[in-house]
Formats: C-alpha cells, sequence, structure tokens
C-alpha cells in the first residue's frame, strides 16, 4: 500500500475512469450495490501485468488474471472465460492497479467487479469506487475474504460474518512497516492479527468471511447470467 500512497503524492492526476464515464463516489457501497453497477463479478488471480511506470509506479496500462469461480458474467461471454484484462489510466484514490507476481510467487486473488471499457470491449475497468477485495487460502484450501477488508468502502456490518480463521496463504502475512503505527495497534487490539515468526517484524491476519456468505450479500444481481 506505500507504493500507492507515494504514486499519488508523487505524480500528477490524470483524469480517472470516474470521472470519464460521469459517475461520483458519494461514499459507502453495499456488495448488493456494487454487483448490480458491475458487468464482472469474479474471483481472480493476477498472473501478469504491462504497466507503464513511472518512479517505479504504474501510472497506466492492463493486469491480466486468471478467473477462478464466476459470480456475474456478460451473457455474451457465456461461460468460457478464463483471462480477463483490467485497464487502468492515471491516478485517482480508487485506481484499479495489481501488483505483479516474481516468477517465484502465486498471485494474489482477488474477488473483483468490474466494467466493460467502453473504449475497448475486449477488457474491463474498475468502478468509481473501487475494484477489488484481497482473498485468501485459507488452511482448508477454501478462499476467504481477507478481514478487515479494504479496497472498496463497503456498507455491510462484515464484522458480525467475519471469523477466526488460520491462513496458508503467503498474503495473509504483512511486513510490519506496511502498517501504519495506529492501524497495527487497532488490528492487534482487535485479534485481527497476530505475530509471526519474527515478533514485531511480521503479522498475519488471523480473520476471515466465507465466500459462501459474502456471496449471499450480493443478492440476485450477482448471479451469474
Amino acid at each position: 500500500m506505500r507504493w500507492i500512497i507515494t504514486l499519488i503524492l508523487s505524480l500528477h492526476s490524470v483524469p480517472a475512469f470516474a470521472g470519464e464515464t460521469g459517475d461520483s463516489v458519494t461514499g459507502p457501497i453495499s456488495l448488493a450495490q456494487l454487483a448490480a453497477s458491475a458487468d464482472l463479478v469474479v474471483l481472480a488471480q493476477t498472473k501478469d501485468t504491462d504497466y507503464f511506470m513511472r518512479r517505479d509506479i504504474p501510472v497506466s496500462g492492463s493486469a491480466y488474471l486468471k478467473v477462478l469461480i464466476r459470480y456475474k458474467i456478460p451473457r455474451e461471454m457465456g461461460r468460457s472465460v478464463d483471462i480477463i484484462e483490467v485497464y487502468e489510466k492515471g491516478l485517482h484514490p480508487h485506481e484499479c492497479y495489481f501488483p505483479n507476481p516474481t516468477v517465484f510467487e502465486e498471485g494474489r486473488r482477488y474477488l473483483l467487479f468490474l466494467r466493460k471499457d467502453p473504449e475497448n470491449e475486449d477488457r474491463y475497468r474498475g468502478l468509481p469506487q473501487g475494484c477489488a477485495l484481497d482473498v485468501l487460502v485459507d488452511s482448508d484450501n477454501g478462499y476467504a475474504l481477507r478481514y478487515p477488508v479494504t479496497g472498496i468502502d463497503l456498507s455491510n456490518a462484515l464484522g458480525e460474518l467475519a471469523r477466526d480463521m488460520s491462513f496458508s496463504d503467503g498474503y495473509a502475512i504483512v511486513d510490519d512497516e506496511a502498517l501504519l503505527s495506529e492501524q497495527r495497534d487497532a488490528m492487534l487490539s482487535a485479534g485481527e492479527i497476530t505475530p509471526y515468526d519474527s515478533p514485531g517484524r511480521q503479522w498475519i491476519y488471523t480473520r476471515g468471511i466465507d465466500l459462501t456468505a459474502l456471496r449471499k450479500l450480493m443478492g440476485p444481481d450477482g448471479l451469474l447470467h
């Protein structure tokens, strides 16, 4: 997350997709509203990115993600969608860029809410409110939304669905320097992270939300088309 903060501070903004489409972000949004607004809702894993970089930070380009679970897809795509292209351009609070995995690691997994790109029907863009929620693999090899949830400001009371989990996903581990001290202390106090391996240097998430429970909150507009 620190590279996102650096990006905003170090570079001038370019017109965002939200402004190009006339949409505005007015506050928290529900999962049902996100699903209704999206053309595509999937669980997907980052495979590769092709970004134009400035000061080692992406400012435009595409990410390519492998679809793992289909929740809502355009009718014309049928059920054959496997790899999707997500394009982003410019710098704004809800930009849709993804970290590129190295050859030695798996890509991160996300629950994605996307719209068709009006400039290219073969690719997608994020919604004005954001595009991705982090998903982790638990010790039973299932998928769970990472809690606390970041990426999109949701209005759902997700804390009621969160439960203690053990994760086998390397992305459940976070370096201490990646967390603000106030954020770390609050998460520790709430039992949302616990020390991992090197005390005080790394932490591991301890809570998540089963995707089956989350799916119900998407409502009928989150069903497969």
